[in-house]
């Protein structure tokens, strides 16, 4: 462990951690300033004014594993979902945060004192997007989202957090999916086609039977990225192409009503992206090399899981694509929102993590425009597992960080 990690309590870690018998806990449904619904949990210990809340713009994490840990240290937590929990396919990150904004205003209308934002994972960009739109004066926040639809964060009410706290957060959906997709796609639509001269997972490119680290000559790599970079981009000319045909029927629907132009602008005109778990760090542990297990957050076998059902942005409205999973169109991206982030900030590094590596880790704390910013590390996976067997797990250590960090500045 390090020195800094020593100095906030390294010691301090529960274990399995239980909240208290004495824990209330309550669920309400939200109304989103665009008319949305919304649910969330409320869990609070006697005598909590501090509320730390935990959001991801993709999953419930009514049962996180951080909530009894930070209940045991005296704290409320709240758990609120987005209006596209565990189905993304139409995921707009500008619409997700007015849903934030929605359980801003609930948190300060029940009286806590303070107001921290946790965002793990994927939920640590979309803090840190709310954080940057909601600083800004009203008539300076976005007004339209990457696809060009009108968006009302300027009529919303964003109350400012007080505080934020990331661990394990990646540099954003898109960020992330740009470094997952697989360049070697020639056919968008035919899951099964391939460039040679880019297969991630061919013997002649450097690719070695699992669980052998591959060896990805530098050339490749450069290569490799670059070729991403433009499977995204030639993704996102679809996106657009497919937005304007929706324009286009709206526009004749408005001149016509002809039912057939109104079905035409109804259309979803559904995305399908193939094969995007192949991000070269998950086979060659070579390259940004920190404590992780060899494979990807999906499967110990990314040879296998990246032609799977299950990946990131597998489907998805051009709308979503271009706002969330996209890393060239999206404004959800950790790099671009942190520099406005200025309340007081957390970063949890995990050593074992295979989505935040450690320069991504670095650039982002540097990226924070907070004063008072404090990055830890602490050993675990991406998901807050232990780092081998035996160990106290990731989430556990990372909650004695937490909790300590916290009680010094909301005691």
């Amino acid at each position: 462990m390090t020195e800094q990690h020593q100095r906030l309590g390294a010691g301090r870690y529960i274990d399995a951690a239980q909240a208290p018998d004495s824990t209330v806990i309550s669920m309400h449904e939200l109304s989103t300033a665009d008319g949305a619904k919304v649910s969330g949990v409320l869990r609070v210990v006697p005598g909590a004014r501090t509320v730390v809340t935990l959001m991801h713009p993709r999953q419930d994490l009514t049962h996180h594993v951080l909530v009894p840990e930070l209940l045991a240290r005296g704290f409320a937590v709240w758990t609120q979902g987005t209006r596209s929990v565990n189905n993304d396919i139409a995921l707009v990150h500008e619409q997700a945060l007015l849903d934030a904004a929605a359980g801003q205003v609930f948190l300060r209308e029940k009286g806590f004192e303070h107001v921290v934002t946790l965002g793990h994972s994927g939920g640590g960009t979309l803090f840190a997007f709310y954080h940057q739109q909601a600083g800004l004066p009203a008539g300076e926040r976005l007004a339209r989202t990457p696809a060009g639809r009108p968006i009302d964060l300027a009529g919303a009410q964003m109350p400012l957090p007080d505080a934020a706290v990331f661990m394990a957060p990646h540099p954003g959906q898109g960020a992330l999916l740009l470094r997952l997709i697989d360049p070697s796609v020639t056919d968008e639509t035919d899951p099964l086609s391939v460039d040679p001269g880019l297969n991630p997972f061919d013997p002649a490119n450097g690719f070695a039977e699992p669980p052998h680290s591959s060896s990805y000559a530098p050339e490749f790599v450069t290569r490799y990225r670059a070729a991403q970079r433009e499977r995204i981009a030639r993704l996102d000319a679809i996106a657009r192409e497919r937005v304007a045909e929706a324009a286009e029927a709206r526009r004749r629907y408005k001149s016509t009503s002809d039912p057939a132009d109104h079905r035409a602008s109804l259309a979803p005109r559904v995305l399908t992206v193939y094969r995007t778990d192949a991000d070269l760090r998950f086979t060659d542990l070579s390259l940004s090399p920190n404590e992780r297990p060899y494979g990807s957050l999906l499967g110990r076998r990314p040879d296998l899981t990246n032609y799977g059902l299950v990946g990131f942005g597998r489907f998805a409205t051009p709308d979503a694509w271009l706002s969330t999973w996209s890393g060239l169109s999206s404004n959800a991206d950790f790099l671009r929102c942190a520099p406005a982030l200025t309340a007081p900030s957390l970063f949890v590094e995990l050593t074992g993590d295979q989505a935040c590596f450690p320069e991504d880790a670095t650039t982002m704390v540097d990226a924070l425009g907070s004063v008072d910013k404090t990055h830890v590390r602490v050993a675990g996976t991406h998901f807050g597992g232990p780092i081998h067997d035996g160990a106290p797990t990731g989430a556990s250590l990372a909650a004695a960080d937490i909790g300590a960090w916290l009680a010094t500045r909301f005691a």
